[in-house]
């Protein structure tokens, strides 16, 4: 037997309202977001952030179009990393709240984002000198921020994006040429994005990342000799995906964070500060619902077969940013807190050993019908997997709580 995640505060003792979620999607399987999570979340970390640090979210979590419309007006801007992620944040927010982050910007997205306005977050010379040479052609005045390839990596973090070569952002030591290249080509220099990692639950290790990145902000200033606009801190907060993982503490990271801001460098005490997170913000308010058609016996072991995997979830299934397999919290949806009767795997339709949405899992028994509910599926669900392997039906998604 394996064991499974937690299943999030907000979920555990409440009865889900599984037949009103599956008649206003149509069907399973389903992703089902409630924004009142959301919005708890995002009120939560207003509060625990320093006075005047702004909150943008990370539209790669989840670019579900309805949420994007209903967290637009509770934050500060939202970071895309697309042109495709730039056209649906145009509807929704106001082009200046925008910034574009992402190796490998294709000169048409570079020219999008020129043309609305946004903050392109330049991750290379060469990029540099095309965003140029296409605003030149415009006739417009670019909005530049620098991304910043840090000389440390956040600790503890999933993915981790600092501290070595890298083909996200400029290397640290090559910053200072490039913000004056920017200043000389006439450019609106908007600051620097400083991201070190992902997906870490080490509250100590995420503040003394953002006081070297709030450090690192002060010294590339100095040399350059001109205060940034902005420096997007990155993010970097984990959620609970499995057994033993602890929540950040997102108060004592205001704290040490206002504690940093305080003493920051002068050249820095004019300069705006804000944290891009996306997991934190949507992933524990994300369930995902597929029913179960088959269950079978094959060597003394039991498999419930649902109507949905991989092919919706890839994280879950462990195949997404994930070395060992471990359970997501899982549940037979209409039994949460049942006591367990039996050990069984969760797999999907699909024609391949990888599509296993749980392992050997102790729940509650299960016949043909019920509903597999999988927590913690709010971010990097049905964007981040294979929609069109094997020709399965799409996920179907719905925003409740609104």
């Amino acid at each position: 037997m394996k064991a499974s995640g937690p299943i999030p505060p907000e979920f555990a003792a409440r009865e889900l309202p599984l037949a009103e979620w599956i008649a206003q999607a149509g069907s399973t399987p389903l992703y089902a977001y409630d924004f009142g999570i959301v919005r708890a979340r995002i009120a939560r970390l207003r509060a625990a952030l320093p006075s005047g640090v702004g909150i943008h979210y990370a539209v790669k979590a989840n670019p579900y179009a309805p949420l994007l419309s209903a967290i637009a007006p509770l934050v500060d801007g939202m970071d895309v990393a697309s042109a495709g992620e730039l056209e649906k944040v145009t509807a929704v927010m106001t082009s200046k709240s925008m910034s574009f982050a992402g190796p490998g910007k294709r000169d048409a997205e570079i020219e999008a984002a020129i043309v609305a306005g946004a903050t392109i977050n330049l991750e290379s010379e060469g990029e540099a000198s095309r965003a140029f040479a296409i605003a030149e052609r415009l006739g417009k005045v670019p909005r530049l921020a620098v991304r910043v390839n840090p000389d440390f990596e956040l600790r503890g973090s999933g993915m981790r994006m600092g501290g070595r070569a890298s083909p996200f952002g400029v290397d640290a030591s090559r910053v200072t040429a490039l913000v004056k290249r920017i200043g000389s080509a006439g450019a609106e220099w908007r600051g620097f994005h400083i991201f070190a990692g992902s997906q870490s639950l080490d509250t100590a290790a995420i503040s003394e990342t953002q006081a070297a990145t709030v450090a690192l902000a002060g010294r590339l200033a100095e040399e350059v000799d001109s205060p940034p606009p902005l420096v997007n801190l990155g993010g970097g907060f984990g959620i609970p995906y499995f057994a033993g993982d602890v929540s950040v503490n997102v108060e004592a990271i205001g704290r040490s964070l206002g504690q940093q801001l305080d003493r920051r460098p002068t050249i820095l005490s004019a300069t705006r500060f804000a944290v891009e997170l996306g997991r934190w913000l949507v992933g524990e308010a994300g369930i995902y619902l597929a029913r179960v058609v088959d269950r079978k016996e094959s060597g003394g072991e039991t498999f419930l077969v649902v109507d949905g995997g991989l092919n919706h979830h890839l994280a879950a299934t462990g195949n997404f940013g994930t070395v060992v397999r471990r359970n997501y919290p899982v549940a037979v949806a209409g039994r949460i807190g049942a006591e367990a009767e039996e050990v069984v795997s969760v797999v999907g339709p699909l024609c391949t050993p990888l599509d296993r949405l749980a392992d050997r899992v102790a729940l509650p028994r299960a016949e043909v019908g019920d509903v597999i509910a999988v927590f913690a599926s709010g971010a990097y669900g049905a964007s981040a997997s294979p929609s069109a392997f094997l020709g399965h039906p799409a996920v179907r998604e719905i925003l409740v709580g609104v």
